[in-house]
């Protein structure tokens, strides 16, 4: 089965449980990836963070429901996995602008969100330089923080974990450590399988220390991508690496951390390398 086609069969698993509770590690499975990476792929492809779209999907058949039987709202909201029927209410109005109790008033104007679809559509886009490495395992030193297995809950935790890195001395206490490849400063995204996720600030180095955690990467395939810029432009990179590379590349995601290595970490004008892991695309 083609990347894309798993793709569309995890797109065909949450259209079925849409009144169960969704299991983003199944979705990893069905798309032979992490639930981080799935997660990653869906949000640059489809524009909208998984659970964004799975609230949705849930509001826009609840309205359908409502419409068209005499269900009772709250047996609406445990349909579609809210105990809250408060909570249920917040998300149905976030979606329609309207009180789920107000659907069946005639002329009441709804909105309706179907299934997307993935395709491969081939731009003329400008040319990305990427080099495909393997490495062998790497012990690193730094501090982490735990990530939430929604992704996008993460995007103030990591920001204000590199501050707080800068601003405590973190970061200038960890660059002088740096002696082993990759030389530069590293953001290192632990979220394969059902373990704890971690994103660690961290530096590659042989040297003893009891300041700092330690990790070891492991050993794997990795497509590299260089760009510069600022912080904006290393999400652009990796929407592109995701919607652009990957899909016509004869690789797909690995079970392996993801890895920024930061060769000039100034955030207004950075050099920076995006390292995914990669295997060669089953047959």
């Amino acid at each position: 089965m083609e990347w894309i086609d798993r793709l569309n069969s995890a797109i065909d698993y949450m259209e079925e449980h849409f009144t169960d509770e969704i299991d983003y590690e199944q979705l990893g499975r069905i798309a032979c990836c992490s639930s981080f990476h799935f997660q990653r792929m869906f949000s640059y492809m489809a524009g909208i963070p998984l659970s964004e779209y799975i609230r949705r999907r849930k509001m826009s058949l609840a309205a359908a429901d409502l419409q068209t039987s005499d269900i009772r709202i709250i047996n609406v909201a445990e349909k579609y996995g809210y105990r809250s029927p408060t909570a249920f209410n917040r998300a149905f109005q976030s979606v329609h602008g309207i009180a789920p109790s107000a659907v069946r008033q005639e002329g009441v104007s709804l909105r309706s969100f179907p299934p997307i679809t993935f395709k491969i559509t081939v731009q003329g886009v400008e040319e990305m330089n990427y080099r495909i490495e393997t490495k062998k395992a790497f012990r690193i030193v730094g501090v982490s923080v735990a990530l939430d297995k929604e992704i996008e809950k993460n995007f103030a935790v990591i920001p204000s974990k590199w501050q707080e890195a800068s601003e405590n001395g973190t970061l200038a206490k960890l660059v002088p450590m740096m002696n082993r490849e990759p030389m530069g400063v590293l953001g290192v995204s632990t979220c394969s399988g059902d373990d704890h996720w971690r994103y660690y600030i961290a530096v590659s180095t042989s040297l003893d220390t009891e300041d700092f955690e330690e990790y070891t990467v492991p050993a794997a395939t990795w497509a590299i991508f260089p760009g510069e810029g600022t912080g904006q432009s290393i999400q652009e990179l990796e929407r592109r690496i995701v919607t652009e590379w990957l899909p016509t590349s004869g690789y797909e995601y690995d079970n392996a951390p993801d890895i920024e290595v930061y060769l000039n970490p100034d955030p207004h004008n950075a050099r920076y390398e995006v390292w995914i892991p990669v295997t060669k695309k089953r047959n």
